[in-house]
């Protein structure tokens, strides 16, 4: 990272990005173009977890190539200011690397929803339509690699 005095080393702000934040944006190869899409998701055990269509555009790259780069942005404000030139924003962000998986078995499908439940706010009792959990998949997105960012006062 080429601004050192912005970087997040500790790894509990890293948890609570991922912990807090709702939307990330996964990054996909398309042939030699990048693919980029977000996504609700919900984080826990070191993977993040999404719901998805079985088939579609998204699911044909991940077949193709698993690895995949993320982002997660938590609590972006644009700082204004008189000048022009001295507006900034203020933010903390992650990027990591991992590989995804698809999960099609009904329980551990469950599993993932209920992980992507409580990451919007509702963390028990869920109950799901078993044809819904039929027509989709989970992406397991374990992470190897993740480095934070931040600008502005915390």
């Amino acid at each position: 990272m080429r601004r050192k005095d912005k970087e997040i080393t500790d790894e509990t702000v890293i948890r609570e990005i991922l912990e807090k934040s709702s939307i990330c944006r996964i990054g996909l190869l398309d042939g030699d173009l990048p693919y980029i899409v977000p996504m609700n998701y919900g984080f826990a055990a070191g993977a993040l977890f999404f719901h998805t269509a079985r088939v579609g555009k998204k699911i044909a790259l991940i077949e193709k190539n698993k690895r995949v780069c993320f982002e997660i942005e938590y609590a972006a404000e644009v700082i204004r200011h008189e000048q022009s030139c001295s507006w900034s924003t203020r933010y903390r962000s992650v990027i990591g690397y991992g590989l995804l998986e698809i999960i099609t078995d009904a329980e551990e499908k469950k599993k993932g929803l209920d992980v992507i439940m409580a990451q919007h706010g509702k963390k028990d009792s869920n109950l799901y339509h078993e044809p819904y959990v039929a027509r989709i998949v989970i992406l397991k997105l374990t992470i190897d690699q993740i480095s934070g960012k931040q600008s502005g006062d915390w």
